[in-house]
């Protein structure tokens, strides 16, 4: 039967296929490149085959989003037949992987002049359809699935014309069905546009107050702090604040989860090395959480994190020294302490080598380093400050 597994109730009919050939006309595009289209001048609006691939999504709002222009207006002249209308859907013709055939329906042009550009087949419904559908519709894996088989090329994959035109719609008969469809993804579209605007925000927000609540430029006290806290921050070197941590093991034989560090202050990565695989070296080093910890190679840029209860019992060859923070100094705190651009600065001081990645950080050197930081009971409060800014992170890009 030709009707979906899950559908709005009421609606009972079986879905029609269409071939693709007789639900559209072709228009005709241009084929400017980047460099003939601007940003600031110009009256023809151009969609351009990678801001499909890459900027929208499968409905271009024309009230909501900016297109690029045309430098040259004339150009309209040769293209007065192939002005886009609402519910004409512009499609990609080329891409370097299988997203090609990803298209977008138009919407709100109202008056507006534009224009489908390079790399695209741009074509005009022969029948009204709900507004949005086709755009969902074409994008769904149940019509894009038929282009896999249909693309031509190795570096770059391409679709023709002449390939798509024997490709099959499937269609609620019934035109109420298909806006009740369009509408609940255009809902979910602006549920996943909120959150992603408020996660946007929230990053802001944490880099704004990292700055303020962290005293800047050799002073004692941040810009920014919690109510009834009014003590200058103290200065000392980062090797009196913790001490070397070690838990030596045997390497294993029979495979095991090793820690990795990622650039810039990324946090930590896990990953599992297979029997036979192993380092070659007799010992390695468990992880212990709420441990300050370093990748040496790679210290110049940045490689560093304060561990977790997810990178207990992970295990790291010697290249990533662990150090216990001592009573008093809380790792939650310092896990945002080190994100400081002048301890990165410090970090590739530290590091002495050549251009390139043979550079190796002189942990001594690095110890010297002089950190500000406040009393235990305001370290909680930062600490858990920036733990709740990023479980909000977390949750909206969940």
């Amino acid at each position: 039967m030709n009707k979906p597994k899950i559908r709005f109730e009421g609606y009972t009919e079986a879905w029609e296929q269409r071939k693709f050939m007789d639900c559209f006309d072709y228009l005709q595009n241009n084929s400017l490149s980047r460099a003939d289209l601007s940003d600031e001048y110009g009256e023809v609006l151009n969609v351009h085959y990678g801001d499909i691939l890459v900027k929208f999504g499968e409905v271009i709002d024309l009230t909501r989003e900016s297109l690029p222009t045309i430098a040259d207006d004339s150009i309209l002249i040769k293209y007065t037949n192939s002005i886009l209308q609402d519910g004409d859907v512009v499609i990609a013709d080329a891409a370097e992987d299988e997203t090609v055939g990803k298209c977008s329906e138009i919407k709100g042009c109202e008056g507006k002049k534009v224009l489908a550009g390079l790399h695209t087949i741009p074509v005009r419904p022969r029948v009204k359809y709900a507004n949005g559908f086709l755009g969902y519709f074409m994008n769904s894996a149940a019509y894009h699935n038929q282009l896999l088989p249909l693309m031509q090329g190795t570096k770059v994959s391409s679709i023709s014309k002449t390939a798509i035109q024997d490709t099959v719609l499937n269609i609620p008969y019934v035109i109420e069905e298909q806006k009740r469809i369009a509408d609940y993804f255009m809902g979910l579209d602006r549920l996943i546009t909120l959150h992603q605007r408020k996660c946007e925000q929230t990053k802001k927000l944490k880099k704004y107050m990292l700055q303020k609540m962290f005293p800047q430029n050799g002073e004692l006290y941040p810009e920014i702090r919690f109510e009834g806290f009014t003590e200058a921050w103290e200065q000392r070197k980062f090797g009196e604040l913790v001490e070397k941590y070690e838990d030596p093991v045997d390497t294993p034989t029979d495979g095991y989860m090793r820690l990795g560090i990622r650039s810039h202050a990324k946090g930590t990565f896990h990953s599992y090395v297979e029997a036979g695989k192993e380092l070659e070296t007799a010992k390695m080093f468990r992880v212990a959480a709420n441990n300050f910890i370093v990748n040496i190679t790679f210290g110049w840029e940045h490689a560093v994190a304060i561990t977790d209860e997810n990178d207990t019992g992970k295990l790291v060859s010697h290249r990533f020294p662990q150090y216990s923070f001592k009573e008093g100094m809380l790792p939650k705190f310092f896990r945002y302490l080190i994100l400081d651009e002048c301890f990165k600065h410090h970090l590739e001081l530290s590091s002495p080598g050549g251009a390139g990645r043979n550079r190796v950080l002189k942990l001594s050197d690095m110890l010297e380093y002089k950190m500000i930081f406040p009393l235990e009971t305001e370290q909680q409060k930062i600490g858990a400050y920036f733990d709740n800014l990023d479980n909000l992170i977390t949750l909206h890009q969940r």
